[in-house]
């Protein structure tokens, strides 16, 4: 028999494409929300990677990825099936913000989801149920929203169990070069899939309005990198040889409110004591100096030149290790 992919109505036999919608939701008037599906079956058997994008709906670099790599895949030179579903919070895509407007949630909260739950938990469960348990590998594509942040990969899965070392090699097979290795929140897919013995990766490329063309060739790298390393596609990955690991985060905090001077740069590799940023009034004379709490990497930093007291200026990633 053959080996035909399918998710719902959508299915694709050994060496075709099959793209289509979904339809997860309805909107205030009755109509139909769906959400943008492609299924790649490849002419030989292998694994099943599943990919997705925009479960924040301002978060669009990973959309720009999936499309490329899209484009570049020719089933008929494909092992094993790819899943590709390219807008998942379709909701808040279609406004133009991070949450679902429909119940105010964060869709990277809400999985494995609820079939009765409220409009995200419902398309978290259907997507989870149709189409990410088939999967063998998870890429779930994110970015720092609209606030400046490194290209890295985030590790959510749990370390005491046994498919932390998969999502690890995953993470490191990806090869962006910085990675977080920590659990995070619940009814993150990173965290969920796992639970259920399937390796899955965050990746969080940069920060931007709209599209950012060095993030999304870092992401297609990275997508096409596992692809090759797992068999999927003939091709050697571009992997560094030495990559960076932190287990969380600090907040550098403001005590003055004002404009913003950095000193360092993101991906700066800082020792204890360095000066990050300067704190300075209208006029420029300097207010105050915030410097590195521990020896750690700049990670993220504001959107905008100026800061009220109380608010964060800038992200370190902290207890450097190396893979």
């Amino acid at each position: 028999m053959e080996n035909i992919l399918q998710v719902e109505h959508l299915n694709a036999e050994p060496g075709a494409r099959s793209e289509g919608y979904l339809s997860v939701s309805e909107m205030v008037d009755g109509t139909q929300a769906r959400i943008p599906v492609v299924l790649l079956n490849g002419t030989n058997p292998g694994s099943t990677l599943y990919l997705q994008s925009v479960s924040d709906g301002d978060e669009l670099n990973g959309l720009a990825v999936i499309r490329r790599i899209l484009h570049r895949l020719d089933p008929n030179r494909l092992n094993g099936q790819i899943i590709a579903v390219l807008i998942v919070n379709i909701h808040a895509f279609l406004d133009g913000q991070s949450l679902n407007p429909v119940d105010g949630k964060k869709m990277n909260r809400c999985f494995p989801g609820r079939r009765d739950g409220t409009s995200s938990e419902r398309i978290a469960h259907h997507l989870y149920q149709h189409a990410i348990k088939q999967a063998d590998y998870c890429i779930d594509l994110h970015q720092g929203g609209v606030r400046p942040l490194i290209d890295e990969v985030r590790v959510r899965a749990d370390r005491r169990k046994r498919v932390h070392k998969s999502c690890m090699d995953l993470a490191r097979v990806f090869g962006i070069g910085y990675v977080l290795d920590a659990s995070g929140p619940d009814g993150q897919l990173a965290r969920v899939a796992p639970e259920q013995g399937i390796p899955t990766i965050d990746p969080e490329l940069g920060g931007c309005h709209g599209w950012d063309e060095s993030s999304i060739r870092k992401g297609v790298l990275g997508v096409e990198n596992v692809l090759k390393n797992y068999g999927f596609i003939q091709g050697e990955p571009q992997i560094p040889e030495k990559q960076v690991v932190v287990d969380g985060f600090l907040s550098i905090i403001s005590n003055r409110g004002g404009f913003i001077e950095y000193h360092a740069d993101l991906y700066d590799h800082l020792q204890k004591g360095d000066p990050v940023v300067d704190i300075t009034d209208a006029f420029g004379n300097v207010l105050e100096t915030l410097h590195a709490p521990q020896e750690s990497i700049l990670w993220s930093r504001t959107l905008k030149p100026m800061i009220a007291s109380g608010e964060s200026v800038a992200t370190v990633g902290k207890n450097i290790r190396y893979i």
